[in-house]
């Protein structure tokens, strides 16, 4: 991976998750800055990673070869209508902000080599699912170093349009919470049943856990032929799974992705 002098914008979780990677992957401390408002982050990326820090955005912009605007998106306007034009031209944009859409950005940034990406939360662990989107203005030696840096906290898969990166958000950047809601009534139920919650919480997460690793683990068996090794023909699974069917969890949950995909398409007319 080139070592480009690399700047965040904004030094939440996510940032903090890629500067981590990044810092284990080999890329230099000193090649990378963080900014925020709070002297106390700053001081703590400085303390565990050597990276250097500033509460001056312009100062980084001005620093950094890219730049990975990192902040909330209520706030990329504000922010971006600060930094000086000059600072960012000629500048690889790497933004992470959901809803902002590259028009948008464009707009308030006066740049057109822009790389939207949506990273989901387990990204915080090291296990994320991150879309990318780039358009044909951007050079391949800067898709291969978006993507790069986003393998710093999981797995990439680039969208050939831009709207492939709200039906990301629904099929990956939501998803983990649709995982929790299962799990969540799994648990409720085992409580019910007579367990305590640490035994119920136990029974879930290991069997989330293991479920996981199997379809990382096989990646030439289908999701459906996994399903099928586990459900005995008239055993106890085959008799829930018939319920959810019957129920129409594959409709709800179709539903549920759309719902989701709705509420990015309306973000991306509001900010």
């Amino acid at each position: 991976m080139e070592h480009r002098t690399l700047a965040f914008i904004g030094a939440g979780n996510m940032s903090r998750s890629l500067i981590s990677g990044l810092i284990q992957s080999g890329y230099p401390a000193a090649a990378i800055m963080a900014t925020n408002p709070s002297p106390e982050k700053l001081e703590q990326l400085a303390r565990d990673f050597g990276i250097r820090t500033s509460q001056d955005n312009t100062q980084a912009a001005d620093w950094a070869e890219v730049i990975v605007l990192a902040v909330k998106p209520q706030m990329m306007e504000g922010m971006l209508s600060a930094i000086p034009k000059r600072a960012l031209t000629g500048k690889l944009l790497i933004s992470i902000a959901a809803g902002m859409s590259m028009t948008r950005l464009t707009e308030l940034s006066g740049q057109a080599r822009i790389i939207r990406t949506m990273p989901n939360t387990p990204s915080l662990l090291g296990l994320g699912m991150t879309g990318l989107y780039a358009g044909a203005e951007v050079a391949q030696t800067d898709r291969d170093y978006a993507e790069l840096l986003m393998q710093a906290v999981g797995k990439t898969l680039w969208v050939e349009k831009e709207d492939g990166i709200n039906q990301v958000i629904a099929a990956a950047g939501s998803a983990p919470a649709y995982f929790f809601l299962f799990m969540e009534a799994i648990a409720a139920h085992a409580v019910r049943s007579g367990f305590s919650e640490a035994q119920a919480r136990l029974l879930v997460q290991q069997t989330a856990l293991g479920a996981a690793n199997m379809v990382v683990a096989n990646p030439e068996v289908s999701l459906g032929e996994l399903r099928a090794q586990v459900t005995s023909k008239g055993g106890t699974t085959a008799q829930a799974i018939a319920h959810f069917q019957e129920q129409g969890l594959e409709q709800l949950v179709a539903d549920a992705m759309t719902a989701a995909l709705t509420r990015a398409r309306e973000l991306e007319t509001q900010l």
